[in-house]
């Protein structure tokens, strides 16, 4: 079966800028290190004293959880997925929130967590940067229209 050409394109396929594929490489870091660096912060509770024991367990806990989520944001964030950017926002930022917490309370863990709010800050500037709002904003129906024009 062919395809009409006169048809107008349903599914636009945009390339993807390469700031937006370096803010993917970062999230999939970002959230891989967050939950190695949550095991690491449950794993200290061992060595806080006994009243802030579940207050670290807790905090290891909700690194690792937010760790995950992102991993699951990462392949929403290839495909363009606004929804996605929205909701990796926040979680950055919980995430941001959580390293402040990790660097207040615990000793040993000040260098990872500064490594976290490091990449954490580039992915947000990297998604929110115009040519990442770019890729993220709803195609226009001139837009649809000049594409299928040009595939003609």
């Amino acid at each position: 079966m062919t395809a009409d050409p006169s048809a107008p394109a349903t599914g636009i396929r945009r390339r993807r800028p390469v700031i937006v594929t370096i803010a993917v490489v970062l999230v999939y870091l970002s959230a891989f290190a967050n939950v190695a660096l949550g095991v690491l912060v449950l794993l200290s509770r061992y060595e806080v004293a006994e009243a802030d024991v579940l207050r670290v367990s807790l905090l290891g806990a909700a690194i690792i959880l937010f760790g995950l989520l992102l991993i699951g944001m990462a392949s929403g964030l290839a495909r363009g997925s606004r929804l996605s950017r929205v909701f990796a926002t926040i979680y950055l930022a919980v995430l941001l929130v959580l390293s402040g917490l990790t660097i207040a309370t615990t000793d040993g863990w000040d260098w990872g967590s500064m490594l976290d709010v490091t990449i954490e800050v580039l992915i947000l500037v990297a998604l929110w940067a115009p040519p990442g709002s770019r890729h993220f904003a709803r195609p226009t129906i001139d837009a649809a229209t000049d594409s299928a024009a040009a595939a003609r």
